[in-house]
């Protein structure tokens, strides 16, 4: 059996125990604020990031990896490994994974990257899921095939808490906010052709929360296994909450929760909570 290296990006936000428990190796994004940049995962923590998010009078930006930083890793990889396959955030919304692939054909690394189509957590989801079936013997094309279906099963809606964020970050003009804070409006996010876009408008929090329950009961309420996850901004709290009612309401549902780092947390800003799953 050809032997596997695990590749990601810095965007799953996967616990460091589960990192180092199966080798994975992960290119981190940064997060810049003026001139000062910060890789993501070790240069800036949560709670950093947030506390200067909050002062700042510019929102920061951010930073894929460069195409050196990917070559290095392909470098040393290919001393001890047949193979690679990476998993990075969506192409819709960074370059990272096209990088990625670049460099591995410059350093001659046989690689398969996947687009997860999506960021955060999900994309711990799918490595999980294919190391799991890497140690149940399957080949290397069965473990490829069988993370390209859990991208196909996975969903992932996000509530947006505060139309200010998105504002200052260019994805509201004046008018779009006024309205939208006049009326109370949460969006409702999702990924749609790899890019993060509006699912729905709703007056309140709370009517948006209850939108997003409604569409994850048409798969939980089935009581096939499903794998879920919370990935909240600065909403520890409100994530138990939502990880408490679900699991109580549907035993066939197991539930994470994550956070959103800097780079993702860059862009939906403080309050923003988002629940996504797939069927096992």
């Amino acid at each position: 059996m050809e032997k596997i290296a695990w590749i990601t990006d810095s965007t799953c936000y996967m616990e460091p125990e589960l990192i180092q428990k199966y080798n994975i190796h992960v290119v981190p994004l940064s997060v810049v604020f003026g001139e000062e940049s910060y890789k993501e995962g070790s240069e800036i923590t949560l709670e950093q990031f947030y506390a200067r998010l909050k002062t700042e009078k510019e929102l920061p930006k951010t930073s894929q990896p460069s195409v050196g930083d990917f070559y290095t890793l392909y470098e040393e990889l290919k001393k001890k490994y047949d193979c690679g396959i990476a998993v990075h955030l969506s192409s819709g919304i960074s370059g990272t994974y096209y990088t990625s692939q670049t460099a591995a054909e410059m350093a001659g690394f046989k690689l398969t990257a996947l687009d997860s189509e999506l960021a955060c957590y999900p994309m711990s989801f799918l490595l999980l899921e294919g190391i799991k079936v890497q140690e149940e013997g399957k080949s290397f094309e069965e473990i490829v095939d069988h993370m390209k279906d859990v991208i196909r099963r996975l969903r992932a809606y996000f509530l947006v808490d505060d139309l200010a964020h998105l504002h200052r970050g260019g994805r509201l003009n004046a008018a779009q906010y006024l309205v939208g804070s006049m009326l109370q409006i949460k969006p409702i996010l999702h990924f749609q052709e790899k890019k993060i876009v509006p699912f729905e408008k709703i007056r309140t929090f709370k009517k948006a929360k209850n939108r997003i329950f409604e569409l994850f009961d048409e798969d939980a309420s089935t009581g096939e296994p499903i794998q879920a996850g919370i990935v909240h901004a600065e909403a520890l709290e409100l994530a138990t909450d939502w990880k408490t009612e679900i699991e109580s309401k549907y035993p066939n549902v197991k539930v994470h929760i994550s956070a959103f780092g800097p780079v993702i947390g860059t862009h939906v800003g403080p309050g923003t909570i988002g629940l996504t799953w797939y069927k096992l």
